[in-house]
């Protein structure tokens, strides 16, 4: 297609988004299953317009792929809004490490006892299919602010951190196949890609979060500089934790959640002796008040971010929707994807969280979102990319790609009767 075509295209395509965004809102459905649906009319499955080949451009593929996790993953920093040290990521912390690497492990001997594959072939397998997505399935996001709702702050918090837990394994399976150094005894594995990259990821992307933005504060409320362009503020925050994490080999995934949430976490210091009191006049003299200029910044960067949320989940479910007719009739897919969902992620979360004082309700709901999405198909492209070949790399991405369209598919379906059955659940346990 031309650049004249794709113009018109992907013009058409936004338009029409925009004019029907009200319309979707009220229908039974994801945005996501819409552009899967749109995305399969498109690709090879049916109109044959756009035509894209996973084994011949992964590389593309896989940059286009971890940029939307990043920016999805510095979207939901800034929702949550709760401080690292806070006991209410407990269960996140939980389900993101111990429960996703219970999730690879049971993944991985489904890969070797249920599909023949070789044991690297099979950890590769689960570290590209644990990850959970936060942002695909809208129906169950945790709310912006200091009190959300504990299981959809769990949730959320989960997918946020295990698009960088889940990496290590990747690299592990890789490497169990030769395609990557894991040092002698495997020591630069587990120091390197799983211990320092985990911690370090975090500590860079806190550090640049709250020193970014508490220049940015200091410099509107003490000088009235650095307002306004907050769109640059954002990418460049984004763009900078995770080359600073990516070039001290830590995770460049949870350097950027990490710098979302400290940005989001940034208070005013007025100086003494000014009023708490609201400016007289409109929110934009916010942005340089002594007691409102860090929920200004907070706003605006939220804002954007969340616009860019929307279009990085465009472009990638509709890239899947475009790949499916890559996906091969393997004899697995039809019991495989079933285990994944009703066998592997409710045993995963019932061992993973043993002791963790969930109820009945919140286990539920838990145990069935493990949605996947764009970090599983960034991390298949990052696999092809790094020399995964041949008839290994067909079932890799048929699993994967039919795994995260089943969910798309439902868990959308399924988010919106499972949120209100357990909205009323919850109301009615609270006393009035």
């Amino acid at each position: 297609m031309t650049a004249a075509g794709w113009s018109l295209l992907v013009g058409i395509l936004l338009i029409l988004m925009a004019l029907a965004g009200t319309l979707l809102t009220r229908l039974p459905l994801s945005t996501a299953m819409i552009y899967l649906g749109l995305g399969y009319a498109l690709g090879p499955g049916g109109l044959a317009i756009i035509a894209v080949n996973p084994f011949l451009e992964a590389e593309l593929l896989s940059g286009v792929c971890e940029v939307a996790v990043l920016i999805s993953l510095f979207a939901v920093g800034l929702k949550l809004g709760v401080p690292l040290g806070d006991r209410r990521w407990l269960i996140p912390l939980r389900l993101a490490f111990p429960a996703m690497a219970l999730t690879v492990g049971l993944i991985a001997s489904i890969g070797v006892f249920g599909l023949g594959l070789s044991l690297g072939a099979a950890v590769l397998l689960g570290g590209i299919l644990a990850p959970t997505d936060p942002v695909l399935a809208t129906g169950i996001q945790a709310e912006a602010g200091l009190s959300p709702d504990r299981m959809r702050f769990s949730l959320a918090g989960e997918g946020a951190l295990n698009d960088g837990s889940a990496f290590p394994f990747v690299l592990l399976g890789l490497g169990l196949l030769g395609l990557h150094p894991l040092g002698q005894g495997g020591w630069r594995w587990l120091g390197v890609d799983l211990l320092w990259a985990t911690a370090g990821g975090l500590l860079v992307g806190a550090l640049l979060g709250t020193l970014v933005g508490k220049l940015v504060v200091h410099l509107r409320i003490r000088h009235q500089n650095a307002v306004g362009l907050d769109e640059f503020l954002s990418l460049g925050l984004i763009a900078v934790s995770y080359g600073l994490a990516q070039l001290s080999l830590a995770s460049g995934f949870l350097a950027v959640f990490a710098a979302g949430l400290a940005i989001s976490r940034v208070r005013d210091l007025p100086p003494a002796g000014k009023s708490a009191r609201r400016p007289e006049s409109d929110r934009a003299d916010w942005a340089t008040h002594p007691h409102h200029a860090s929920s200004a910044l907070h706003r605006a960067v939220r804002r954007f971010n969340e616009q860019l949320e929307k279009l990085a989940e465009l472009a990638i479910v509709l890239l899947v929707g475009i790949l499916l007719p890559a996906v091969a009739a393997l004899p697995a897919l039809w019991w495989f994807v079933p285990a994944l969902f009703i066998l592997v992620r409710p045993l995963a979360i019932l061992l993973g969280m043993a002791g963790q004082p969930l109820n009945r309700d919140e286990f539920a709901i838990v145990g069935w979102f493990g949605i996947r999405g764009i970090g599983s198909i960034f991390y298949l492209m990052f696999a092809l990319d790094h020399g995964v070949t041949g008839a290994l790399a067909q079932e890799l991405v048929s699993l994967t790609l039919v795994t995260v369209a089943t969910s798309i598919l439902v868990h959308g379906i399924s988010a919106l009767p499972l949120m209100s059955w357990y909205a009323a659940r919850k109301a009615r346990r609270i006393p009035s």
